[in-house]
């Protein structure tokens, strides 16, 4: 193939001698479309060197596409490599002109399939409407979250403070036969003991100084679609009895009435507290953990959620920058290290406000960690497994080039030293998604 080398000019071109040099030249550069020859050393006039090594391209570069060569009158084995998965085949004699243009067809395909998945990974960040994540934890909690949408199951999200349980529970109504209805938020911590029964189930006209008119509550205004219960840990015992008969019965009663009022909504709960610690305390009714807890899912905190920091931290600042119509070219080396390294007590809701403000402060092209309030000198601390080690610094850096141009595939591969292809490979194995449509 040699003599042939010059009609391939816009492309960078490798030789291989036999197979072990062409195994070698693929898993190093991955190319995207491989020429070759089925007659192969040390099997010249056959084809079992030559399909040994097509199989063996395609397990270590699955997308790579394989134009094999073939002899005048070897249809029948051209048309085998095929169905083992090549690409497409050229017999012999050889018109470079026509190679060429099968040659670049196959280019494009590859540079086609490699923008779909592109595509796909980006969609990907966003596996819920609203949920930006990308690490596993995450994407675990996503897949149970779709599970239940569809279902009538109550549902208990639990989780520390700003880790983004009510952007769960707006997904679960979004996705559930209700989304046509009302979502129905109260926060169950944010209203006084004193008012927040009324909030809740209404109240009819004169029940209380004050109530001028009969008014819905929370719940019956929830009617038909999905009531999200916030902070239900820190709801009074004397209305967590009155909320576990609703849930019982399906029925209120309004304060100062006495019809009872039939109510179908589907409840979503949340909590940062421990309740089974607060039922020990007889703080928490046991029953009513039970019907609020048919489905209980476990949102974890932004420091277990590995690599999401610093794709939240991007997908804020872009959307900052926008909203204070600043010109920002992404983060700093030390924002990026500081981020990463930080423990986020606050979770997303902590990042958001970081990211804001330092939208607001930045003075260059760069979010710096000065301008996040951040110690630039932070270190994350390495697990001591080789093997942890090994995967963490390789995840880490992937990370790290894919922020530094704003998630430029190319140009991250290339810091990287390595092949498109193979980014796309350490990134899904990594469960690292892109987020930018430009490349």
């Amino acid at each position: 193939m040699s003599q042939l080398r010059w009609h391939f000019d816009p492309y960078k071109v490798l030789g291989a001698a036999d197979r072990r040099d062409a195994l070698a030249q693929v898993r190093r550069h991955e190319p995207p479309v491989v020429l070759q020859d089925l007659g192969l050393p040390p099997d010249p006039t056959g084809v079992s060197e030559g399909m040994a090594t097509l199989s063996d391209i395609l397990e270590i570069a699955p997308h790579t596409k394989i134009i094999v060569i073939t002899g005048n009158d070897d249809h029948e084995n051209a048309v085998k490599a095929v169905g083992f998965g090549a690409y497409d085949f050229y017999q012999k004699p050889i018109d470079a002109d026509i190679l060429s243009l099968i040659v670049q067809r196959a280019y494009q395909m590859y540079e086609l399939e490699q923008e779909n998945r592109m595509l796909l990974n980006q969609q990907n960040n966003f596996p819920l409407e609203g949920l930006i994540a990308a690490s596993e934890p995450m994407l675990q909690v996503c897949r149970v979250v779709e599970k239940v949408a569809s279902t009538a199951a109550t549902v208990l999200l639990l989780g520390e403070s700003g880790t983004g349980k009510e952007v769960l529970a707006r997904a679960i109504h979004k996705r559930s036969q209700r989304a046509d209805k009302r979502f129905v938020p109260i926060s169950c911590a944010a209203i006084p003991e004193t008012l927040l029964e009324s909030e809740l189930f209404g109240y009819e006209k004169g029940a209380f100084t004050g109530a001028v008119k009969q008014t819905q509550g929370k719940v019956e205004y929830a009617n038909g679609g999905t009531l999200f219960l916030d902070e239900i840990g820190d709801m009074p015992l004397s209305l967590q009895a009155k909320l576990l008969r609703f849930l019982q019965e399906r029925v209120i009663e309004r304060i100062g009435g006495r019809a009872e009022i039939p109510v179908d909504v589907r409840v979503v709960s949340a909590t940062n507290h421990d309740l089974n610690g607060l039922i020990k305390e007889g703080r928490f009714r046991e029953d009513l953990l039970y019907r609020i807890s048919e489905v209980s899912v476990k949102v974890p905190p932004v420091r277990e959620r590995q690599g999401d920091a610093t794709v939240l931290a991007r997908a804020l600042l872009d959307k900052y920058a926008r909203q204070h119509n600043r010109a920002l070219r992404g983060f700093s080396q030390d924002a990026l290290r500081a981020i990463r390294a930080y423990a986020w007590p606050g979770n997303v809701r902590e990042l958001e406000n970081k990211i804001n403000g330092a939208v607001i402060m930045a003075e260059g092209n760069q979010v710096t960690a000065s301008d996040l309030e951040l110690d630039a000198q932070a270190q994350q601390p390495l697990p001591l497994n080789l093997r942890e080690v090994r995967e963490y610094a390789e995840r880490q850096a992937i990370i790290q080039a894919l922020s530094i141009d704003n998630g430029n595939i190319s140009k991250a591969a290339e810091m990287l030293g390595i092949s498109r292809p193979t980014l796309y490979d350490l990134m899904h194995k990594h469960g690292l998604k892109a987020t930018e449509k430009g490349d």
